[in-house]
C-alpha cells in the first residue's frame, strides 16, 4: 500500500458519511457498511443518510477486502457497537495500519461487584488498542456537526496521537480550503473533549425545551466547561484540551445548534416528552444518554463533583421534571467543582 491507496471508513451514519466525503477531496474512499442491502442501496443511490456522495466514495461491506487496500482506516460507529466492530475488523488489521476513530462516546466494561471505576471505563482509542494489533491510533473531535459539514460550510477539526505520523497523516487527509485541520498529542484529553460536551448539549437542548434565554445558555456552558475539566483530569487529560477547538469550540457548537442530536434529547424531555419515545424516534445514537449514565456512576464511586451530571442523570433516569432539575442547577454553590485526580 501507498500514500495513494484509498481510505477507509468504518461507517455508514451521517458522520461517516460527511467525512467520506471530505476525504474523498483528496482520496478514493471506502465507506464500509455492514448490511449487503445497504451497500447496495448507497452505490445504486449515490447517497447515504441524506447526503449525496462525493463521486470518489464507494461503499462496500467487505472488511478483509477493504482493510487490505486502505493504509489508513476512520472507524465511525456508535460507542455501543464499537468494540464488536473493532473485533470483526481484527483479523484483517496489521501493526502498520493507522486507525483515526471518530466516535465521541464511552465503553464500559461489566463490573461484578456494582461500582464503575476507571479501570471498567475505556475510550475508544482504549478499546482499538485492546481489541486489534493496530497501534499507530488517533482521534478526531472538534466542532464538526455532520449537518454543516454536509453543507459545506466551513470548519475545523483535531486529529489527536500519541504518533506524529498519524496526526500528519489525517491533516494531509483531510484538510481542504474549508476544513481546517489542527493537532494535538493528548489522546485521550481530546477524545474526552468530545465525549463530555454531550452531557452539557443536553442541559443545553432542555433549556431551549423550557424557553430560557441565553443568559441561561452561556452559564451553564461556563459551568459544564469547568465540569468537563474536572472529570477531564480525573480520567488522565490535560486542562489544555479543554480550552481549545475540541474542547470549549466543540461545547459551544453543540450547546447551540438544533442539528445536535445531544441537544434534541434535552429539548424533547422539556417538551414533555419521555426517554423512551426520544430514543426510539432518533435514527441516530445520542451518545450523551450513556455517557451521563457512566460518568455519573464513576462520580459517585470516586467522589468527583459533578453537579450538572448529577442533576441531568436524574431527569434523565429517575423521572425528575426538567424545571426542578434547572431549579437545582441554579442553586449549585459557586466554588463546586474541584479538581480531582482517581488514576
Amino acid at each position: 500500500m501507498s500514500q495513494n491507496s484509498p481510505v477507509g471508513v468504518i461507517g455508514a451514519g451521517s458522520f461517516g458519511t460527511v467525512v467520506a466525503n471530505l476525504l474523498a477531496e483528496n482520496s478514493d474512499v471506502l465507506l464500509y457498511a455492514r448490511r449487503p442491502e445497504v451497500v447496495a442501496q448507497i452505490n445504486s443511490e449515490k447517497q447515504s443518510a441524506g447526503y449525496a456522495l462525493h463521486p470518489r466514495v464507494r461503499a462496500t461491506n467487505n472488511a478483509e477486502d477493504m482493510v487490505s487496500r486502505c493504509l489508513v482506516l476512520f472507524p465511525i460507529v456508535a460507542s455501543s457497537g464499537f468494540r464488536e466492530t473493532m473485533r470483526s475488523f481484527s483479523a484483517f488489521l496489521r501493526p502498520y495500519h493507522i486507525v483515526i476513530h471518530g466516535t465521541k462516546g464511552l465503553d464500559a466494561l461489566p463490573s461484578s461487584s456494582g461500582p464503575i471505576t476507571r479501570k471498567q471505563i475505556k475510550t475508544m482509542s482504549e478499546v482499538i488498542r485492546e481489541e486489534t494489533v493496530a497501534v499507530r491510533i488517533g482521534c478526531l473531535a472538534g466542532p464538526n456537526l455532520a449537518h454543516e459539514l454536509g453543507e459545506g460550510q466551513p470548519a475545523a477539526t483535531v486529529v489527536a496521537s500519541r504518533f506524529d505520523e498519524v496526526i500528519q497523516t489525517g491533516q494531509r487527509l483531510l484538510r481542504n480550503n474549508l476544513f481546517q485541520v489542527y493537532g494535538s498529542d493528548d489522546l485521550i484529553g481530546i477524545e474526552l473533549c468530545g465525549i463530555l460536551k454531550n452531557i452539557i448539549a443536553i442541559a443545553s437542548g432542555t433549556l431551549s425545551g423550557l424557553s430560557l434565554g441565553e443568559n441561561a445558555r452561556a452559564l451553564l456552558i461556563s459551568r459544564g466547561l469547568l465540569e468537563m475539566i474536572t472529570i477531564g483530569k480525573a480520567l488522565g487529560g490535560n486542562t489544555e484540551a479543554f480550552m481549545g477547538v475540541a474542547g470549549v469550540g466543540d461545547l459551544v457548537a453543540t450547546c447551540s445548534s438544533t442539528h445536535s442530536r445531544n441537544y434534541t434529547v434535552g429539548y424533547r424531555l422539556a417538551q414533555g416528552e419521555t426517554l423512551e419515545q426520544v430514543i426510539q424516534d432518533m435514527e441516530e445514537v445520542a451518545e450523551g444518554v450513556n455517557t451521563t449514565r457512566i460518568v455519573k456512576q464513576l462520580a459517585d464511586y470516586h467522589q468527583i463533583p459533578t453537579p450538572i451530571t448529577r442533576m441531568l442523570y436524574r431527569m434523565l433516569f429517575e423521572d425528575l421534571p426538567a424545571q426542578r432539575a434547572l431549579e437545582g442547577l441554579m442553586k449549585i454553590p459557586l466554588g463546586e467543582g474541584e479538581d480531582v485526580n482517581v488514576l
